[in-house]
């Protein structure tokens, strides 16, 4: 690994925690690693999603669901900023339903996806350092979070406007629907 240079993928500027909550990029390593960090975060809330969703016995609505915050997540690995904005709007609008700690974590990862996105899409440092990393295709989870996001955002990225913005004012028209509701009752 040290004579391919693959050793050096691994190093990040910051910490863990930093990363997570206020990433910054000093490096093509710090570009990479922030990508597939909101592409595992984004996993996690979809599936979380998938499982509340279908012990609520909302199987139709698990499965869009997982679907957009999954391909949301292939386009934040790949650093579209209108993924990781619509991925961190549709939570937020959820958190609206249902306030609770876990989600309040969740939806501060997100918007923090969001800024990292911003900043790796626009980062273009003119030196070796930002040479970007290869991706790495040893284990599944390298599958997972490097190869299959670059092979399916480029053949999944319009699909995704378009299911995304359906679905985004899909959930505001239920909320303004289940606002009007409160209000009659009221």
């Amino acid at each position: 690994m040290q004579t391919l240079g693959l050793s050096e993928s691994t190093q990040r500027s910051e910490g863990r925690l930093k990363s997570l909550f206020w990433p910054s990029i000093r490096n093509g390593s710090d570009v990479d690693y922030l990508g597939a960090q909101g592409y595992w975060v984004c996993l996690l809330v979809a599936i979380g999603s998938l499982v509340i969703l279908t012990l609520m016995s909302a199987p139709i609505t698990a499965a869009a669901t997982f679907l957009f915050y999954f391909v949301g997540g292939v386009g934040v690995r790949e650093r579209s900023r209108y993924a990781a904005a619509a991925v961190f709007a549709m939570y937020f609008l959820d958190t609206l339903m249902g306030i609770g700690v876990l989600r309040i974590i969740f939806a501060a990862l997100l918007l923090s996806n969001l800024r990292a996105t911003w900043i790796a899409a626009t980062w273009k440092a003119e030196s070796e350092e930002a040479i970007l990393p290869a991706r790495l295709n040893e284990s599944f989870a390298d599958k997972l979070a490097d190869q299959l996001p670059a092979r399916l955002w480029p053949k999944l990225r319009m699909v995704y406007y378009i299911y995304s913005a359906g679905f985004l004012l899909l959930v505001v028209a239920g909320l303004i629907v289940l606002a009007e509701g409160t209000k009659i009752k009221n």
